[in-house]
């Protein structure tokens, strides 16, 4: 890979990835700048969709990025880059075509009907992003596939319990439409600005627990990252989860505002982390797990999920 295409990518990711840059930093050099150029072709496509003036620029754009994926068309430096790192990692590119799908859904007014839908979608835009890390990382067992899908999928649930009022102003909805209309709540009335703050809280609160069930599993298969770079993972699994504890901590109330968690309480969750790392659990001295289907039931049919 070219340097300035590397160092553009960890600039990338130092800069805009707030949470996984902590992590990062325990990565070896190398793996460092090859989860960075993953972080920046996933950016990239984020950036596409929701940076665009118009819809019809971000449908071009996609259609795009898919195309140097595919070899349809010439590719870019950066998508060069990333080309050459998924050959010799092994990633496969259907994953990274599952991220766009994931993206390209998000052009129009998105409501979510129920928890099906909204699984699906999280696997697209994160639970993909796991499964990439884990070519990235040099993980060569398939058992571990479901365990980093499901750090995604927490991650992500994470993000839209954390990003309500912000979504709603744009149009979407990710909260289920039956979990909001359960709690005496609908989505038109988040999008008007009209909706209970208790009652959205309900169901924020509802998602974090399904949340934690989905980062208790990738607990569970951490042992099938090489040790170098297992403890990064971690970090980021912690400071990521720290998002939801606060939320707890306000109450679930996402109406509120947009909860951050500081550089200092970033630090606890690191020195957790590290505290953590020893444990059974996480060497790999305890029971080989064994993955919970019933984490997947809504995702049959997408790779790297439990079949």
């Amino acid at each position: 890979m070219q340097q300035d295409v590397i160092d553009a990518s960890r600039d990338v990711l130092s800069q805009k990835a707030r949470s996984f840059r902590w992590a990062a930093q325990f990565l070896a050099p190398d793996v460092h700048d090859d989860a960075a150029v993953l972080y920046a072709f996933c950016r990239l496509v984020d950036d596409s969709a929701d940076l665009a003036p118009t819809r019809e620029h971000a449908i071009s754009a996609l259609a795009e990025l898919e195309g140097q994926l595919t070899g349809a068309r010439p590719a870019d430096a950066l998508m060069s880059a990333f080309l050459e790192m998924s050959e010799r990692c092994e990633l496969d590119l259907s994953i990274a075509q599952e991220l766009i799908v994931g993206a390209r859904s998000d052009l129009d007014e998105v409501i979510i009907a129920d928890d099906v839908e909204l699984l699906r979608y999280c696997y697209r835009v994160a639970g993909t992003v796991g499964l990439m890390m884990c070519a990235v990382l040099g993980v060569k067992e398939r058992e571990a596939l479901p365990f980093a899908l499901d750090l995604g999928v927490g991650m992500q649930l994470t993000n839209i319990c954390r990003d309500v009022a912000e979504d709603a102003g744009l149009g979407r909805v990710y909260l289920p439409e039956t979990r909001l209309r359960h709690h005496n709540t609908s989505p038109d009335e988040l999008l008007a600005g009209e909706a209970k703050r208790d009652r959205v809280a309900r169901v924020v609160a509802d998602l974090l627990e399904v949340a934690d069930w989905y980062y208790s599993s990738a607990d569970e298969g951490l042992r099938y990252i090489p040790p170098r770079s297992r403890l990064a993972i971690l970090v980021a699994s912690r400071i990521y989860r720290g998002i939801g504890v606060k939320l707890r901590e306000n109450g679930a109330d996402a109406l509120a505002g947009r909860t951050i968690v500081p550089w200092t309480g970033k630090t606890v969750w690191v020195a957790r982390a590290v505290k953590q790392f020893a444990s059974a659990k996480v060497i790999g001295l305890a029971r080989t797990p064994h993955h919970d289907i019933q984490l997947h039931r809504a995702l049959s049919g997408l790779p790297g999920a439990n079949a």
